[in-house]
């Protein structure tokens, strides 16, 4: 009981993540034309040519603002 909060965090933490995994990314986005991602974003996601948000959020130096604003464009891109 002591840790029940822990682990509904971890478990809704993973859930997240599952969900990240599921979408992809095009191989022929621009990462430059997405709004408000620092050259550093770009420069790494440019490299490393995540297929997933779920991979792209495990790039070190990828922010939760950066997945957030990928994750807008793929949504306007839809």
């Amino acid at each position: 009981m002591k840790f029940a909060g822990y682990i509904e965090r971890e478990v809704s933490m993973a859930r997240k993540l599952a969900r990240l995994d599921e979408r992809r990314i095009p191989s022929d986005l621009d990462f430059r034309k997405v709004d408000s991602l620092t050259a550093e974003v770009v420069e790494k996601l440019s490299r490393v040519r995540p297929t997933t948000l779920g991979q792209a959020s495990r790039i070190p130096g990828i922010t939760p603002a950066a997945l957030a604003n990928l994750l807008i464009h793929l949504g306007k891109k839809r």
